[in-house]
């Protein structure tokens, strides 16, 4: 599957962005898709994840401000970020064939080309 991401840009701390990630496959309805970030020094880390059939997890740090949905008409997924904080400021990637081991440590099969979201304060 190819990932196109888009929506990432400049914002104020309490601001919000949304992302948009587009697959192209014959079988997006199977991917578990979601989406990775990566900070400055730091390393790659899970966000959001969600099923075909809609079930989420997020990252403790983004709990209750970011929202990941997807519609598979579009072959797209989707996050919402909201009250966004200057620690949020990353290279945003979307992913599909998410999985997790027994230590929650979550990867992917596939990765999308990054876009940057900066958190200004």
């Amino acid at each position: 599957v190819q990932l196109q991401a888009s929506g990432g840009g400049l914002v104020q701390a309490g601001g919000s962005l949304r992302l948009s990630c587009t697959a192209s496959g014959r079988t997006f309805n199977s991917y578990r898709m979601g989406w990775f970030r990566q900070a400055p020094g730091k390393e790659r880390e899970f966000v959001a994840v969600i099923s075909w059939s809609g079930s989420t997890a997020y990252a403790d740090s983004v709990k209750g401000r970011f929202t990941i949905s997807r519609d598979n008409a579009k072959n797209t997924v989707y996050l919402q970020m909201n009250s966004l904080k200057p620690e949020d400021t990353a290279v945003y990637y979307c992913a599909a064939s998410i999985t997790v081991n027994d230590n929650r440590y979550y990867n992917a099969g596939s990765w999308g080309q990054g876009t940057q979201v900066t958190v200004s304060s």
